[in-house]
């Protein structure tokens, strides 16, 4: 299992970008969660198998076609396994 942090920069506040991420996350079978960030940032948990994981990374880079995305930083977290879901919150 592996547990990343996603913080994905651009314009991807007010346009649907925490609903396509949690529908690609459950294509993926990705448990975490998205959120706004007062700053307009959007952030996101997610864990899974490393490869999910990998194409959930490469999709957030690329964003909904609503979306723009300018950059992701991406920090790796040790797995904590207490996730049920895949949650706006």
């Amino acid at each position: 299992m592996r547990r990343v942090k996603i913080v994905v920069s651009g314009r991807v506040q007010g346009v649907y970008f925490r609903l396509f991420t949690q529908n690609k996350a459950k294509h993926l079978a990705i448990l975490g969660t998205v959120r706004n960030l007062p700053d307009g940032r959007v952030e996101i948990y997610a864990e899974a198998e490393h490869l999910m994981i990998d194409k959930f990374v490469k999709w957030c880079g690329k964003g909904p076609v609503t979306a723009r995305v300018d950059s992701i930083e991406v920090t790796e977290l040790e797995p904590e396994l207490s996730y049920t879901a895949f949650d706006i919150i």
